[in-house]
């Protein structure tokens, strides 16, 4: 049995490893042109139920350990004005270390074997055959035939539509972020109010956020509540126009959209359905983004890795009925998945709905 994988995202990484691990071939068809093509975005925190545990299952927990940013988990919450509302210190106990997401990514692709990923391999679509089986279309590479298909493409997946008509939608939520270098030295200010860690700072409908990350970098990001033709129409290089929109902040905590060094870039937040289902389609599933794009509040990196590694033991278990092994892979997934989406829009709330900046430290403090 050979599984072909559609994306070299986290999720379908670890799902690619873990079968590696036990045995079992895999292909992983990546769109990027190699695993430098891009940025990977920031910094993620990895949890100890459910990623740490994906990554145990792939045997590379020692590798992740020593990608920890140590000290990172610490976490302060502030108000418009600055005041500090919550300051936790990194307690060192690693319920949810740091690590860049690109680091996490490279230890990934080079725990798997030469020939593993196939990079430039940007699926075009993908068709049930009459005879059973599956087609995939590549935009300038030649077709392949698979027997066992699994969609890791995120949000846009291509694969989904062999399984259910759902689409993504605007969440009202969007993120623009950019980066700030060489903090210490240049923006000690910035850095004293961000601290070691993460930093809230928080109002109704809107956010300013920070994670301090390797190499004396802050990570700064806005998240507002607009309509998404607001958002577009906002000139991402014109830092005053965006400071703007927190004229009644603190200065200090303005400095991280006018000191930000980079354009900004826009991320419009998309969904889908909470609770999204399918019926069983033969030979094919979907893990991550793929499956249950929601909001982000910390677990859609786990959950992909994890939804990756709980597909491969369910695999593994049965290795004469992979049919068996989809089925109980997404009946359990189902359901983790809907509660997650579920959790996340509560965190969405607390962050930038009429109780913040109050009542996502309640949600800390009880």
């Amino acid at each position: 049995m050979t599984v072909t994988i559609i994306g070299a995202g986290l999720g379908g990484l670890v799902l690619a490893r873990v079968l590696h691990v036990h045995g079992i071939e895999a292909v992983v068809h990546e769109a990027e042109a190699s695993p430098g093509a891009r940025a990977q975005g920031g910094q993620l925190d990895i949890h100890d139920h459910d990623g740490q545990v994906a990554l145990a299952a792939a045997g590379l927990t020692s590798e992740f350990r020593s990608l920890i940013h140590e000290g990172a988990e610490a976490m302060r919450v502030v108000d418009r004005e600055g005041t500090v509302l919550l300051d936790e210190p990194d307690d060192g106990a690693g319920r949810r270390p740091e690590v860049l997401r690109g680091e996490l990514r490279r230890m990934l692709i080079d725990s798997l074997p030469a020939g593993a990923i196939r990079w430039g391999h940007k699926v075009d679509g993908a068709r049930r055959l009459p005879g059973g089986g599956f087609e995939v279309r590549f935009a300038g590479a030649p077709s392949i035939r698979t027997d066992l298909l699994v969609g890791a493409d995120g949000a846009w997946s291509r694969v989904r539509p062999l399984l259910t008509a759902a689409r993504p939608v605007y969440s009202g939520n969007t993120i623009i972020d950019g980066y700030l270098y060489d903090v210490d030295r240049r923006h000690p200010e910035i850095a004293g109010v961000v601290g070691g860690g993460a930093l809230f700072a928080l109002a109704p409908g809107a956010c300013l956020g920070a994670h301090r990350e390797p190499l004396d970098v802050i990570h700064s990001y806005i998240q507002l509540v607009r309509p998404l033709e607001e958002i577009e129409a906002i000139d991402l290089s014109a830092r005053d126009e965006l400071a703007a929109e927190f004229a009644d902040w603190s200065p200090d905590l303005r400095r991280l959209i006018t000191d930000v060094e980079i354009p900004f870039t826009a991320r419009p937040l998309h969904v889908l359905p909470v609770g999204i289902r399918w019926d069983r389609v033969p030979g094919v599933t979907l893990i991550g983004d793929a499956a249950h794009l929601m909001l982000p509040a910390g677990e859609g990196a786990n959950l992909a890795m994890f939804d990756g590694a709980e597909l491969a033991r369910a695999l593994v278990e049965n290795p004469g009925d992979p049919e068996v092994a989809l089925a109980r892979y997404e009946a359990e997934m189902f359901a983790r998945s809907a509660e997650s989406a579920r959790e996340a829009e509560r965190a969405i709330e607390l962050v930038v709905g009429e109780s913040a900046p109050h009542g996502f430290v309640a949600m800390f403090t009880g």
